[in-house]
């Protein structure tokens, strides 16, 4: 029931009990009334009964010592007593209005009639006695008719006495048992509704109101806190407070979920916050391998519980390799061919060991792990791939972060197409075509910076011309002579390795630089180059091309000059060694031996450079 349904109840149950013990009130009061008025009464008729007997006795007393004695004093004190007789008459005639029953009233008329017949006696003996005869009166003082009246009065007056003392202590005792029970009745409403009230206090109050809202009170203020790991208790009463308990299940609950989708968002802002920088550090990459390293940064913040590799295509577009890998994924090889992936093969994300629901890729082991592979296209064409995998089957976060993921592998294969085009364009800028070595260009930019920057640092320059290479051109081809400087450009890659830079210098001619060298290492060098390079055969389909033999020039800076004639002495140098029969190594320390050829180097450099050509045309 509900509170307010038990509150009204207890009201009205109060109000009716209120103003039951009240009328009990009200009737116990009126029979303590009619107690009073019966022993009034009583009191009344008994005193009157009492009086008319004594004042009777007294009156004849009087009149009886007054004929004895003759004493004026008994007279007054005989007429004094009639006037009270007269009076007494008056009060039994008033009498009636008590409320005496028939039987008392004829006990009066009879004790009236009695008085008065007394009353003529002693007036007419009192009249004798006056007249001198104290005989008579005294006998009609002391007489048998005298005794008969006044006995006869006594026993009426005791019977009026009886009668209204039974009348009067019936009715007492009548009011007295209403009055008794009224006031029980009285009494018991109202411990009935004492009881109630502190039944109501108690039980609707304190156990039903008080208890549940101290309980509730705590409970909503760390509710209010958001301190909703406070357990609030199931109450299925259907009154207020239920309802009240109900709410506060429902705003807890509400609460819960507040905080859930607040984290969520707290954290679908965070991730797209740090996809916003590493979409911004991707921009600023300025190598493939730098890509790799933003990418395996960020991806481990971004998705916590999925490892990963990023594959980019080889050269020839038939494999994959691995540029970058983050949180070390278990089940996807390190490189595969491009066909072992269903994700390449059909151009779009492809999810593998979901309940196995689908296909699983080649490059996946035998695991039960899901794996995600999404395709990194720029413009229509493949470039690579993005490979997640979930750390824990306990978290699925593939599929829940897939959106994210494919954004991620959109911005990552732009950046690795601009990155590939940046590295083509630059390839194509500062190398050259045919030997795939850097340009005349990328020699000067190198040259102008170790002048500024390094110039005390030692460098041997290698200047290297192609013995009788118009030979090659008229005899074979030009693709012939294409093939010879690409395997002169090939062997000279692979015998510098890190020692310095192959640089094309024009036509047939090839520049080696080798920073901190000293002259005599750098010799060493050219002769080894010069030695490989001529005893390799060369052919070309299918015709054999003869021996290539290689002519080469030595400089070496600071020790025989500046940075900015190491070029001009190393072609000298090198034009010596083609006027001195080709397929041979000079330096330009055994050529300018003194400092006043040195001087004149550039004016040598001019005739060499003519010389050098007439050698060509022969």
């Amino acid at each position: 029931m509900r509170i307010n349904e038990i509150t009204n109840w207890a009201y009205a149950v109060t109000v009716a009990l209120t103003v039951f013990s009240g009328g009990a009130f009200i009737l116990s009061t009126e029979s303590a009334n009619q107690e009073r008025v019966a022993v009034e009464q009583h009191l009344t008729l008994d005193t009157l009964a009492e009086e008319l007997a004594l004042g009777a006795e007294e009156r004849s007393d009087e009149a009886r010592l007054y004929v004895m004695r003759g004493e004026e004093r008994h007279l007054e004190a005989f007429h004094a007593k009639e006037i009270e007789e007269r009076r007494r008459e008056a009060a039994i005639r008033n009498v009636r209005s008590l409320g005496v029953t028939p039987a008392e009233l004829a006990a009066l008329e009879e004790i009236e009639r009695d008085a008065e017949a007394l009353d003529k006696i002693e007036v007419a003996a009192v009249e004798a006695y006056r007249k001198g005869d104290q005989a008579a009166a005294q006998v009609m003082l002391f007489g048998p008719e005298h005794e008969r009246f006044q006995t006869d009065l006594l026993e009426t007056v005791a019977r009026f006495r009886e009668l209204t003392e039974v009348r009067t202590g019936a009715a007492l005792n009548d009011a007295r048992i209403r009055s008794d029970w009224f006031g029980f009745a009285a009494k018991t409403m109202l411990a009935i509704t004492a009881a109630l009230f502190l039944g109501v206090l108690y039980f609707v109050l304190k156990r039903r109101v008080a208890m549940p809202l101290t309980r509730m009170t705590g409970i909503v203020t760390r509710l209010a806190k958001q301190d909703y790991e406070v357990e609030v208790p199931l109450d299925r009463r259907r009154d207020e407070i239920g309802e009240m308990n109900e709410a506060i299940h429902i705003f807890r609950a509400n609460g819960i979920e507040r905080d859930r989708l607040d984290a969520e968002r707290r954290s679908d802002q965070q991730t797209k916050d740090l996809i916003l920088q590493m979409m911004h550090r991707l921009q600023a990459c300025q190598t493939q391998v730098e890509l790799a390293d933003v990418v395996a940064r960020f991806a481990p913040q971004i998705f916590p519980n999925l490892a990963g590799h990023l594959y980019v295509l080889n050269d020839s577009r038939s494999a994959l390799v691995t540029m970058g890998t983050w949180l070390d994924p278990e089940h996807s090889q390190a490189s595969f061919p491009s066909s072992a992936c269903w994700g390449l093969r059909r151009g779009r994300p492809h999810l593998s060991n979901r309940g196995q629901s689908d296909i699983a890729c080649q490059h996946l082991d035998s695991g039960e792990a899901t794996g995600l592979c999404v395709p990194l296209t720029a413009q229509g064409d493949t470039i690579g791939l993005l490979y997640f995998e979930e750390r824990s089957n306990q978290q699925p976060a593939v599929e829940t972060s897939r959106l994210y993921l494919e954004l991620i592998a959109e911005n990552i294969g732009l950046a690795v197409a601009n990155l590939q085009l940046r590295e083509k364009l630059t390839s194509l800028a500062v190398r050259d075509a045919l030997t795939g070595l850097l340009n005349r260009r990328c020699l000067d930019e190198t040259l102008n910076r170790h002048a500024r920057d390094e110039a005390a640092r030692p460098l041997v320059c290698l200047m290297v011309d192609i013995d009788h290479f118009k030979r090659f051109n008229d005899e074979f081809g030009h693709d012939a002579g294409d093939v010879v400087m690409q395997y002169v450009a090939q062997i000279m890659l692979d015998t510098i390795a890190e020692a310095g830079t192959a640089y094309r210098f024009g036509g047939e001619e090839f520049t080696v630089l080798l920073p901190d060298m000293s002259e005599t290492a750098g010799f060493e060098l050219a002769e080894q180059l010069r030695t490989r390079i001529g005893t390799t055969p060369l052919s070309h389909r299918g015709r054999i091309l003869g021996a290539v033999s290689v002519s080469i020039g030595m400089a070496t800076s600071p020790a025989n000059g500046p940075v900015a004639t190491l070029l001009t002495r190393a072609d000298a140098a090198l034009l010596n060694a083609k006027t001195g029969g080709r397929n041979t190594t000079v330096s330009a320390s055994r050529v300018f031996a003194d400092d006043g050829a040195a001087r004149g180097l550039a004016r040598k450099s001019e005739t060499a450079t003519d010389a050098k050509s007439s050698l060509r045309l022969r």
